[in-house]
């Protein structure tokens, strides 16, 4: 696709040259002028700890990249940090990108925090972008989600699905971006039934980055929940979220999981859990991503605070599994609720 959208760069440029030469009665004085082709825009992404294939986080971002590709024809750079990165090889990837002429250069994951904070002031002409994060520079754009909201439409669905009112949560890092995700899913259920049990599990403490890849360890934590009674789990837990499934897969039919960031439902990686995924809290990365690459295609950057909440449709919940359509009613009269504001959704746990 590189060498493609290269090659038609070139060709382009050819055709001008061409263009300029004229007829063969033109002279230099006659010639009309004629102008040069806009340079192509190159996107540069740099992925969080997973990279492509996580079925989450990171796909989402791809699929928002993927589709700027398509319809916009930018050129593009993929790097990712790896598990385990530092703040000093994170800032060794973005500065590759911003020296190689990439802009935007778009950081996935709020990992990159450090890093984005030391690098964008060194390249003040080049726009950058940052998931889940706020990065104070006057060329970042920080793109903000509200996952509380999305995640009280899947507490809203869970409730009214489980039949034993007892419902569960798996946390990747103990960190207040994730304690939102729990906050909301708290509120949606109980708004639904006030007596809900739910059980919750964080795989690891803030600062321990194996919290997003331990599946046997989420699995092990579902295992329990669902001993317990828990009959639907919710997981917001990079890929450690695969334990989940695999739990909720042998605990057979009358369990339901929740899925997470994309249409886990729809991602071919986990074809063999979707008869087991209820529906996924969408976190709209791919629409974040596809704006920033536009806006710069279109010469007018964002920058500054993004927000993306349910009233611009950043969040929401998807209906791939035709079951959930049972729950649909309900789920879609909460978001109304919310896009107006009547219904406000905390992001502390209570």
């Amino acid at each position: 696709m590189l060498k493609g959208v290269k090659l038609a760069s070139v060709l382009a440029v050819a055709s001008l040259a061409l263009a300029a030469c004229g007829s063969s009665g033109d002279t230099a004085e006659s010639a009309a002028p004629t102008e040069a082709a806009a340079p192509t825009v190159k996107v540069g992404m740099a992925y969080d700890q997973d990279g492509k294939g996580d079925g989450s986080f990171n796909d989402a971002a791809f699929a928002g990249l993927s589709k700027a590709q398509a319809d916009l024809g930018v050129e593009i750079k993929e790097v990712n940090s790896g598990a385990g990165a530092t703040d000093a090889a994170r800032e060794e990837l973005l500065t590759l990108l911003a020296d190689g002429g990439y802009n935007p250069v778009i950081a996935v994951g709020f990992a990159y925090s450090a890093a984005l904070a030391a690098v964008a002031p060194k390249f003040p002409a080049t726009t950058f972008a940052i998931v889940d994060s706020v990065v104070e520079s006057p060329n970042v754009g920080s793109l903000i989600f509200a996952a509380e909201q999305g995640s009280y439409l899947t507490g809203v669905i869970a409730a009214s699905a489980s039949k034993s009112g007892h419902i569960g949560f798996i946390g990747g890092m103990e960190i207040d971006l994730i304690k939102a995700f729990e906050a909301g899913y708290n509120e949606g259920a109980r708004s639904v039934n006030a007596d809900i049990i739910i059980d919750s599990k964080y795989m690891g403490p803030a600062g321990d980055n194996t919290a997003w890849n331990v599946p046997e360890k989420a699995k092990t934590a579902t295992d329990g929940m669902i001993a317990n009674g828990a009959d639907v789990i919710y997981a917001a837990a990079g890929g450690s979220g695969l334990g989940m499934f695999q739990s909720v897969k042998a605990a057979g039919a009358g369990y339901w999981a929740i899925g997470v960031d994309s249409d886990q439902y729809t991602v071919p990686a986990l074809a063999e859990y979707k008869d087991f995924i209820l529906t996924s809290m969408l976190k709209r990365v791919d629409v974040a991503v596809y704006d920033v690459i536009a806006a710069v295609v279109n010469g007018a950057p964002l920058v500054g605070i993004q927000a993306f909440d349910l009233s611009k449709e950043g969040v929401g919940y998807s209906s791939s599994n035709s079951a959930v359509a049972e729950y649909a009613a309900a789920a879609d009269a909460a978001a109304a609720k919310i896009a107006s504001g009547e219904v406000v959704v905390g992001t502390t746990v209570e």
